[in-house]
Formats: C-alpha cells, structure tokens, sequence
C-alpha cells in the first residue's frame, strides 16, 4: 500500500527518543521529511543520525523544551519555513508519575497538564494555519490508554491526558472540510527506555508480568506505534477523523 507520505513534510514532538524517535524512523522511511525535536542535545543529535539513515528526505532536528509555548510556536514556524510547507504533525510527551489520584498535591496536576496536555494545544493551534493554508493535512496526537481505562496508578496522566479529547473534538469540527483530519492514538505498554528508569533492574520481570496479562502474550514495540501513525499520517486514512486508536494489546476491556 502506498501512503502517499513521499515529499510530505513531517514534525514529531519529543522524538529524541522512545515513541516519538520510532514514529519519525518510519515516517522518514516512508520518504517523508522529517523534524524532530528533544530537550538533551546529545540524545537528539543521535537520534537526528538515526532518522536521517532511514530514508531520502530531509531531517531537521531542534533542541526545544515544548512546555513552553513560544519555543513550540517558534519550533513549528521553523519547520514550516525550511520545508517551504508542513502536512502531518505528531505531538507527543512523556511521562507522568505513577500513583493514585490522592498522592499528589495540587501543583503536580498543574505540572502534569502543563507536561501532558498544553504541549498538544500549543503544537496544533501553531500548525493550523500552515494545514490549513497547503489544504491537507494530518494531526495525530500520541497519549495513553489510560484516556479508555484509567489505572490506579495513573491518576496524573488520566487527569492530563483526557483534556486532550475535548481539545480534538474541536479541532475536528474546525478544521471541518479543509481537508486536515486530527486523530487520537492511545498506546499502552511498550517496549521504551522510560520503563527501564521506572523499574530499573527488575524491568524484564514487570514487564513480564503485563506481557502475561494481555491478550497477545506481548509488550508492544515502539514500531509497532510508528506504523500506526504512518497510517493515520497517510493518504489512505483521509476519512478518518475526531477518532481515538486504542492499541494496548488488548488490555482495554470496555466495549465503548
């Protein structure tokens, strides 16, 4: 099948590694081109290498901390002038901590929706115009499964990540019929490096535990969400919008 992303220019948030590097690995095998951004220096430039091996386009790579607004605006504003257009935006985060709802105070939700949710605001409110103007485009917007099924330690992203929802109903009806779809993507466990932080050296045997409880008997791979996005990022999901990808392996288990 062919995406149709050859030529397309393409930007990930918080791609320096993770989720986000694979995302912009694939994209830029499908001969997008493709801007990557980070806040360590060194991780990014080793992840522009890695990007800029996997196919012909052009890789531009930015060091930007998007809690802040004007650095994202400015990141996108770059992009868009380098490539002389921009079509598909990828926004994403990291983490939160884990804990219930009760083990935190006030100003940590404040910091998890400044880490978790205004990035994607102030990415895609940036971006519009530029969508808007080439007449087609694409925003995926990378989150949690926790947005479908909360857990009980995930009292920070659920609180974050669900703004996000009500956000890209918007967008969906604003964008309208300009040709521009925003979608939700909801991973659940992957294999990353922020798992080997927040288990440490018992990270195999958690991850073996999850692994056992779902449905495929596995921990999904970073690919396997970069593919995902290489679809929602492509010509063949043009009536695809407003919706939300769950893919957790399974571990999702309500029905609406």
């Amino acid at each position: 099948m062919n995406l149709g992303l050859a030529g397309r220019a393409a930007m990930v948030a918080a791609s320096s590694s993770g989720i986000g590097l694979a995302v912009a690995r694939v994209l830029a095998g499908e001969g997008a081109d493709v801007s990557i951004c980070g806040r360590d220096p060194e991780r990014l430039a080793a992840a522009h290498r890695e990007v800029d091996a996997c196919g012909p386009g052009r890789v531009l790579s930015h060091v930007v901390d998007l809690r802040d607004e004007d650095a994202a605006a400015g990141w996108v504003e770059r992009t868009a002038e380098a490539f002389g257009a921009l079509h598909v935006v990828v926004t994403n985060s990291g983490g939160v901590p884990f804990g219930s709802v009760q083990d935190f105070e006030v100003a940590q939700y404040r910091e998890a929706v400044n880490d978790n949710l205004l990035p994607h605001i102030s990415l895609s409110l940036a971006a519009a115009p530029h969508l808007k103007r080439v007449g087609w485009g694409r925003i995926v917007m990378i989150t949690s499964e926790s947005i479908r099924q909360p857990h009980t330690g995930s009292g920070l992203s659920s609180v974050a990540r669900l703004g996000v929802l009500g956000f890209v109903r918007g967008l969906v009806d604003a964008f309208g019929p300009s040709g521009v779809t925003v979608n939700v993507l909801a991973p659940g466990f992957h294999r990353t490096p922020i798992l080997d932080v927040q288990y440490g050296d018992q990270v195999e045997e958690r991850l073996a535990e999850v692994a056992a409880g779902l449905p495929l008997g596995r921990i999904g791979r970073a690919e396997d969400l970069g593919a995902l996005v290489a679809f929602l990022a492509s010509e063949q999901s043009a009536f695809v919008t407003g919706s939300v990808l769950v893919a957790d392996g399974g571990n999702t288990r309500g029905v609406g």
